[in-house]
C-alpha cells in the first residue's frame, strides 16, 4: 500500500536521492530551478510505501507573471525506479492538483511531455504570451485551468511570488480536506 502525505523534514535526504537518481546531478541547472531556489513550495508531498521509505515526489510553488497574476509551477515530480508503472506518479498528480483547487489556485504551469501530463488536463499553446527565466523547450512549456482561463492570461516573464504565506488571492470554493490520503 502507497501513502501519500505531506513532505516533511525527515524526508528530505531520501527526496534528494530519488530526485538525483530521475534527474540525474544535473538537474540544479534547469530553468525551473531558478523559479525554486532558495524557496519553500506551497505544496509537497510524498508518497511513501509500506515500510515509510520514499517512493515518490511532487511539489507545486507559487509563480507569478509580470502583472502579478499567480499561478502555481509543478515540479518535480519523480518515482522511484523501482515503483515505475504502479500509477504512483499519477497519484501523486491527482493527489496535488485537487489539493491546489481546494485550496483556490486558479492555474498550474509546468515544463514537461505533453505525452504524459495531458491525461491530467495539461495542454500546451495556452501559455504562448508568458515566458521563463532561462533556456526551455517551448513544446513542454505546459499549463492547466484550476479556474477558467487562467493559463492564458498569465504574461511576460514568470518570476517566484512575493507572495510570503503561498495563498492565493481569492477565497476558495470548497474547504480544505485532510491532506493525507490512502492510494
Amino acid at each position: 500500500m502507497i501513502t501519500i502525505v505531506n513532505e516533511a523534514l525527515e524526508h528530505f535526504s531520501a527526496r534528494e536521492v530519488l530526485l538525483d537518481q530521475s534527474f540525474g546531478e544535473n538537474r540544479h541547472l534547469k530553468t525551473c530551478e531558478r523559479l525554486r531556489e532558495g524557496r519553500l513550495p506551497v505544496f509537497a508531498y510524498v508518497a511513501l510505501d509500506e515500510r515509510n521509505s520514499l517512493v515518490g515526489t511532487v511539489r507545486l510553488w507559487m509563480v507569478k507573471d509580470e502583472a502579478g497574476l499567480s499561478s502555481l509551477m509543478l515540479g518535480p515530480l519523480a518515482v522511484s525506479p523501482n515503483m515505475r508503472g504502479l500509477k504512483i506518479g499519477d497519484r501523486l498528480m491527482r493527489h496535488a492538483l485537487n489539493q491546489a483547487a481546494v485550496h483556490g489556485h486558479g492555474s498550474v504551469v509546468l515544463i514537461g511531455d505533453l505525452s504524459y501530463y495531458a491525461r491530467f488536463g495539461f495542454c500546451g499553446g495556452k501559455l504562448d504570451r508568458a515566458t521563463l527565466p532561462g533556456p526551455y523547450e517551448r513544446c513542454r512549456f505546459l499549463g492547466l485551468d484550476l479556474l477558467p482561463g487562467e493559463v492564458s492570461l498569465l504574461g511576460g516573464m514568470l518570476r517566484p511570488s512575493g507572495d510570503a504565506d503561498g495563498k492565493p488571492k481569492r477565497l476558495p470554493l470548497i474547504e480544505a480536506q485532510d491532506h493525507s490520503m490512502r492510494v
